[in-house]
């Protein structure tokens, strides 16, 4: 006998992969150039050089930092790097006792989640959202709370919101910019958000904790701003990765930065602490902690992104398809040519070899997410497809 419910995790069907295989396999029939595979958020820019150099480096020169355990949180001065970069960033006088470095964002959650969760708890999440929220929500003993998006914008839906608050609440996700719409949440929504917290959480007599996923944080786009959350909201936890902005996805290097303004500040860190020795992650890798924490003040040539970003919007836009105004992140999320937007991406696919992933899964049916980190030139042999696409629908 095996865990019904793990079983249940390690068969599930994920479109987003199958897209991505099939794309493999359809490559091999028509050729790889004739396959406009937009389904996986994989970085298409390369690190910064310096990251490798700084890599190359330590392992010449400093072989006591690699190949070893680190403390279970954290190397210090790794954890005391993030510090200074963020205090100087933002204003603030974080020390290294307010990081938990982990294995990527993903962990980070993971963490939080099996950190603060108690019997009956509850965690806010907004849509269109990323998918394995519901995974290590519900994989941490909690229930997710799913709030249905605003179509037109993707901001917040403020009234079901708060219908969807009660005592059970011990947490909101958040995750500007947005996997998989591209959307930033502007200062007045998270203003807003946070003065319903703040308010829930008098009323109900304990904190409600809201968590910003970001590990799309420098990739925002000229005219918007990424507010730095803590600023807006006391008890506001982040989960952070330097997958996006350092191109370094594969390396699995993040953190929780758990700020000593947020209630029960030190009980928070010590549970996600023993959260992280309960999943059994030991510490992050010890060689990358180094190299993200010398490096984490530089980021890869986000313009790229920005660069796709406008290509996409203008043509498709000019085609007919509706597309909520990304700020940053490199997705777009336009809305299905028909209500079925899994059959409308069986038509992209079948019939145009176009890899779009169905927004059902992202919990906003009628959409398809399109990750556009990919090359230029990809994208302006790929627009006539999308041309063909809509026109087969008039």
């Amino acid at each position: 006998m095996v865990s019904e419910r793990m079983l249940g995790l390690g068969t599930a069907r994920s479109v987003i992969r199958e897209l991505f295989e099939y794309g493999k396999q359809r490559a091999a029939v028509v050729g790889a150039e004739n396959i406009f595979d937009f389904s996986l958020g994989n970085p298409s820019v390369p690190a910064p050089q310096a990251v490798n150099e700084t890599a190359i480096r330590i392992l010449q020169e400093q072989p006591e930092l690699i190949h070893c355990y680190t403390s279970a949180q954290g190397d210090a001065g790794a954890r005391q790097r993030f510090a200074d970069s963020l205090n100087r960033r933002f204003g603030c006088s974080y020390t290294a006792d307010n990081f938990y470095i982990t294995v990527g964002a993903a962990a980070s959650l993971c963490c939080v989640f099996n950190g603060l969760s108690c019997p009956g708890d509850e965690f806010v999440v907004f849509a269109p959202y990323f998918p394995e929220y519901k995974v290590f929500i519900e994989g941490a003993g909690a229930k997710m709370v799913l709030i249905p998006p605003e179509i037109q914008d993707f901001q917040i839906d403020f009234e079901a919101f708060e219908r969807s608050v009660t005592p059970q609440t011990k947490g909101v996700v958040v995750n500007s910019p947005n996997n998989p719409s591209g959307v930033v949440y502007s200062r007045q929504t998270l203003e807003r958000l946070a003065a319903i917290l703040t308010a829930k959480s008098g009323e109900y007599g304990h904190p409600i904790y809201l968590i910003s996923d970001e590990p799309y944080r420098e990739i925002v786009f000229q005219g918007f701003e990424v507010p730095w959350i803590p600023h807006i909201y006391r008890d506001t936890i982040v989960c952070y990765s330097f997958s996006k902005s350092l191109s370094l996805p594969g390396e699995r290097l993040g953190y929780v930065l758990v700020p000593g303004q947020v209630t029960d500040a030190s009980q928070v860190y010590a549970a996600i602490a023993g959260a992280g020795r309960s999943l059994g992650y030991v510490n992050a890798p010890s060689l990358f902690q180094q190299v993200t924490s010398l490096c984490c003040d530089m980021t890869s040539d986000l313009s790229v992104y920005e660069r796709n970003c406008k290509l996409l919007v203008t043509a498709l836009r000019e085609m007919g398809y509706h597309v909520a105004q990304p700020g940053g992140a490199f997705y777009l999320f336009p809305r299905s040519l028909e209500p079925d937007d899994v059959a409308f991406s069986e038509r992209a696919k079948k019939e145009f070899d176009l890899l779009l992933v169905p927004g059902s899964g992202f919990g906003a049916p009628g959409h398809v997410r399109i990750a556009y980190c990919v090359q230029t030139e990809m994208i302006e042999r790929a627009l006539p497809r999308f041309a063909a696409l809509a026109a087969s629908y008039k």
